[in-house]
């Protein structure tokens, strides 16, 4: 039970950070490596996924998913590769982080 009381904990501080925490999550998780916040990289600027998913309200679901799992054919032709190593906690708040940007 404490175990799940500190993961939730660790959850909820990790989708509160700001805008330079999730930059730093982003780094430590190598995402900018295909990824830039506002600039076509390997894959696709993350204003651009933010503009693409904002009025879908299961975006969240769908872009933890394919950090975790990887994807393709969305964005092109080269696929995302999964990053299974992302803890969900991690993909869950940097993906929720995307989504805010404009």
């Amino acid at each position: 039970m404490k175990t799940l009381v500190m993961s939730v904990a660790v959850a909820a501080a990790a989708l509160s950070l700001p805008a330079i925490g999730q930059e730093e999550l982003a780094k430590k998780n190598a995402c900018f490596s295909c990824h830039t916040v506002d600039k076509k990289l390997v894959g696709p600027a993350y204003k651009d996924v933010a503009a693409k998913y904002r009025t879908d309200k299961t975006a969240a679901a769908k872009l933890v998913e394919k950090v975790k799992k990887g994807g393709s054919g969305v964005w092109g032709q080269v696929p995302m590769p999964p990053n299974a190593a992302v803890s969900d906690a991690d993909a869950r708040a940097l993906v929720k982080w995307i989504l805010t940007i404009k």
